[in-house]
């Protein structure tokens, strides 16, 4: 496998971790971490080839792709934080409109 290939597949295999992740797909979320983790070792067993303008693109798209992971993930730690804050008491209620009040 090529550096390309294997960038390829990094970029294919974050795109899968993204969509187990917004479909709460476990076990597609860990095939695809996985089959991710092969693919930079492959990256990085390659490190003799020369980075071209192509290769580091890949790179950054991985990168970028990477981050939105990261971010997606960080984004349901805190909701279930907040859920799990709220079932033991320790957290404020979801927000309620408070009453309107008629001034007559």
């Amino acid at each position: 496998m090529t550096r390309h290939d294997a960038l390829v597949q990094v970029i294919e295999c974050l795109h899968a971790e993204i969509t187990a992740l917004k479909a709460n797909d476990t076990a597609g979320l860990e095939r695809a971490t996985a089959e991710k983790l092969a693919a930079i070792e492959a990256v990085a067993c390659r490190q003799d080839e020369a980075m071209t303008p192509e290769l580091r693109a890949l790179a950054e798209e991985a990168h970028r792709l990477n981050e939105a992971a990261r971010i997606y993930v960080n984004l349901m730690a805190a909701n279930v934080r907040r859920q799990l804050q709220v079932l033991a008491g320790n957290g404020t209620a979801p927000y309620r409109a408070a009453p309107t009040l008629a001034y007559g």
